[in-house]
């Protein structure tokens, strides 16, 4: 199974070099569109030129149409430059949601595999208390009331796994309801360990807590050590 801190440490890693990743693409792209936008002063530039070169142009109309072109000019420097504002708040705003979105994706990666080596190991049971008196079970550090039912499925489970033995439906259903077994069915013991889940709650407690054991049965994949019946 691999290391948690190992994984943890691959995580950041793979973090990292996203988080850099993008900021250098975002960043690379910023500067050739910067480098691409006209300048700002270039129409000023052009209007200037035709003063300069236009110094006949002496009538009030004229002069007139000079100033407006002017202030053309000046208008499309103040546009530009908001324009140039507007993409340099975009690509933060941009380059934040990559970044959160690649954080969120290596979380959920880090999630599904630790559920997986969950899985694969079995939960982790420190201590698993019966009380058939009160109806209840605590399962480290959990406390479940179940129904009657349900308590002596998992008391039957219990006792035969601190025999190491695997039962099967029909086990189970003649153990619990004292009939013979030859007059029992599989579906019936089945419909316990449905139910005695179902109690649980918890899925992913129940399915971890109660193995089905192809073409053998049901037992309680913990150790018998930790197993407490009163």
């Amino acid at each position: 199974m691999p290391d948690s801190s190992t994984s943890a440490i691959d995580g950041r890693r793979v973090v990292a070099i996203g988080i850099v990743a993008i900021v250098g693409i975002l960043l690379a792209a910023a500067v050739l569109l910067f480098l691409n936008l006209p300048d700002a002063n270039a129409f000023n530039a052009r209007v200037e030129r035709i003063f300069v070169e236009n110094d006949g142009l002496t009538s009030n109309a004229e002069i007139k149409l000079l100033e407006i072109l002017a202030q053309s000019g000046t208008s499309f420097s103040d546009v530009l430059t908001s324009y140039r504002m507007v993409i340099f708040v975009l690509l933060v705003f941009s380059t934040a949601l990559l970044v959160a979105a690649l954080v969120f994706l290596v979380t959920i990666i880090a999630l599904n595999r630790r559920m997986s080596e969950i899985e694969r190991a079995g939960i982790q049971v420190r201590s698993l208390t019966i009380s058939r008196a009160e109806n209840t079970v605590a399962l480290n550090d959990m406390a479940f009331k179940l129904t009657p039912a349900a308590i002596e499925t998992l008391s039957v489970l219990a006792e035969a796994r601190m025999d190491d033995d695997v039962l099967s439906g029909v086990e189970i259903e003649a153990m619990i309801s004292g009939k013979p077994a030859t007059d029992c069915d599989e579906a019936a013991g089945a419909t316990r360990i449905k139910r005695l889940r179902d109690a649980l709650g918890n899925q992913i407690v129940s399915e971890l807590l109660i193995k089905n054991i192809s073409r053998k049965g049901y037992m309680l994949a913990i150790d018998k050590g930790v197993i407490r019946m009163t």
